[in-house]
């Protein structure tokens, strides 16, 4: 084995399927610690809006505010329940959170054409993708910023 720089052996390097055991939540809090203390604690907090009906879920948004914007990351719809606004109704709901919470703006990706199109008919614009994620389809990132003086919880 090549010695490091500093004369120490390199570390070994082990590969892990499960992150059960493997050291990943320490790695996890290991970072979170170092991004913190750079850039200030995310204050993330949980988001979940759900619409139920006849007491049976039919839809729903799952998300997370940190940083001052939030991510919107599961936004479902069961399909005798769309296009009746619900989605729309959802958004809204979690935009409104969002302002409670201080945020500047909402942000969510998808590689569905049809829901990108659903987050622009909502506000949201595009700002990136990756092409071929997943292979023959763009994933697609949209921001919608919330206040109009872009003020919020931290410094810019």
């Amino acid at each position: 084995m090549t010695e490091g720089l500093d004369g120490r052996e390199p570390p070994s390097i082990a590969v892990f399927d499960d992150t059960a055991n493997s050291g990943a939540e320490f790695v996890a809090a290991s970072l979170a610690a170092e991004i913190a203390s750079s850039f200030g604690p995310p204050n993330g907090l949980p988001l979940s809006v759900v619409a139920s009906a006849d007491e049976a879920v039919v839809g729903g948004l799952n998300g997370v505010s940190h940083w001052g914007w939030c991510y919107i990351r599961h936004l479902w719809i069961r399909a005798d329940w769309r296009r009746r606004g619900l989605g729309h109704r959802l958004l809204a709901e979690a935009e409104s959170r969002a302002r409670a919470r201080h945020c500047v703006g909402l942000y969510v990706d998808t590689f569905d054409p049809g829901a990108a199109a659903f987050y622009e008919r909502a506000g949201f614009a595009r700002f990136g993708g990756i092409a071929d994620f997943p292979p023959g389809h763009t994933r697609v990132f949209l921001r919608k910023t919330i206040t109009a003086d872009g003020s919020g919880p931290y410094p810019r």
